[in-house]
């Protein structure tokens, strides 16, 4: 059973399940959004609309959790029939959550990337043609200072700034932005000021990401975007004084 004194398996709106961490008092996917559903409208689907036709994609997944972020990157590419060579690099704290995640009940959407998921668990690592994942055990601030120039896209899931606040600092997203390419996108559910200044007092350019059946999130990258609606962060400065961005 995946379940245990840490963890809870959750049942989400789109029929997939999640997990409650009893430690962060939070779940790992909003319940009302889905787990899949969510995974794929505030990150895979808006990042790889401007990145799935390079040759070789990048990315960094914070954090790797339940894994639903980077199964459903696979599931995108796979169904899309994307050519590019994905290589995804996962921090994670929590080892005796990766261990445990042979047993919990994935969405049958991922049932063909089974052998991905054990050896994810058993070794931190699968390689084959097309695909590269990597899950570091760690510290991910620590993990993170190690790249710099590489990803093209970031995935920023960790847990909420109010229980996880490290993973959301300005000098935290000054690492990211540092790990980052130039064109390079990041995608979060976070629409909180606090969390778009410190993105913005790091040079990036903020978006919204708004569509049906999800609430609305953030697309961030250090250069200007297509096709989203930026957020004129000066506005909302001017109208939020009192606001500041955390800091380590």
């Amino acid at each position: 059973m995946f379940n245990d004194e840490l963890h809870e398996m959750t049942l989400s709106e789109d029929g997939s399940y999640t997990a409650y961490s009893k430690e962060y008092k939070e779940h790992y996917h909003s319940t009302k959004d889905g787990a899949l559903h969510e995974s794929l409208v505030k990150h895979v689907e808006p990042a790889f609309g401007l990145k799935k036709k390079q040759d070789e994609i990048v990315i960094l997944d914070i954090c790797y959790g339940l894994g639903f972020n980077t199964l459903a990157t696979l599931y995108y590419h796979q169904k899309n029939n994307l050519s590019s060579k994905l290589k995804i690099y996962s921090p994670e704290l929590d080892e005796s959550l990766v261990k445990s995640l042979v047993s919990f009940t994935y969405p049958a959407e991922f049932d063909i990337f089974k052998p991905i998921i054990e050896a994810l668990s058993q070794e931190g690592i699968y390689e084959d043609e097309n695909f590269y994942i990597e899950v570091f055990l760690g510290d991910a601030r620590e993990y993170i200072r190690k790249f710099e120039n590489k990803f093209d896209i970031v995935y920023q899931d960790a847990f909420s700034p109010s229980t996880n606040p490290m993973l959301w600092t300005q000098e935290y997203f000054c690492d990211i932005k540092r790990s980052m390419k130039k064109q390079g996108i990041l995608t979060t559910y976070s629409i909180a000021l606090a969390t778009r200044l410190a993105l913005f007092e790091n040079g990036f350019y903020v978006y919204l990401n708004v569509g049906k059946g999800y609430r609305d999130a953030t697309v961030a990258s250090p250069s200007k975007l297509p096709y989203f609606q930026e957020v004129d962060m000066e506005h909302k400065i001017a109208c939020n004084p009192q606001e500041k961005s955390l800091r380590d």
